[in-house]
């Protein structure tokens, strides 16, 4: 396996993890009956756990994104220290974004975001160069 398709594996366990701690606040604050039912007047989730669903959300749209390009890659057998290296930062990059969007910290949300998008931008530069 080469470590563009670990880092895929490991984005794609993040991205299947994220639900967990929202969902257990949700069970926490409205009960397990109401966490899984469809409760007329929900109470509402803590404001981190609104944003780590949130979070989620994004990561599943972008886990689109880069499967794409890191699976085109290795179909190809396109493998160097830049694609390799996009895959690692993109990994901590998503990983540090779910936890400053929960805590709510601006700028550094932003800045995550970009820091993971320009990690696809150089995955795609690889593959059309």
């Amino acid at each position: 396996m080469t470590l563009e398709l670990k880092y895929l594996v490991l984005v794609a366990v993040q991205t299947a993890l994220l639900w967990v701690p929202y969902i257990l606040n949700r069970m926490a604050v409205r009960g397990l009956v109401d966490a899984v039912g469809y409760p007329e007047d929900p109470k509402p989730q803590a404001r981190w756990a609104q944003r780590l669903q949130a979070a989620h959300a994004n990561a599943v749209e972008n886990l689109v994104v880069f499967a794409a390009l890191v699976l085109v890659a290795d179909a190809i057998g396109l493998s160097n220290e830049a694609t390799v290296l996009a895959c690692c930062v993109y990994f901590w990059a998503r990983l540090a974004y779910a936890v400053v969007y929960a805590f709510g910290i601006p700028w550094l949300r932003t800045v995550t975001f970009a820091v993971a998008f320009a990690c696809q931008a150089t995955l795609a530069w690889q593959l059309l160069a």
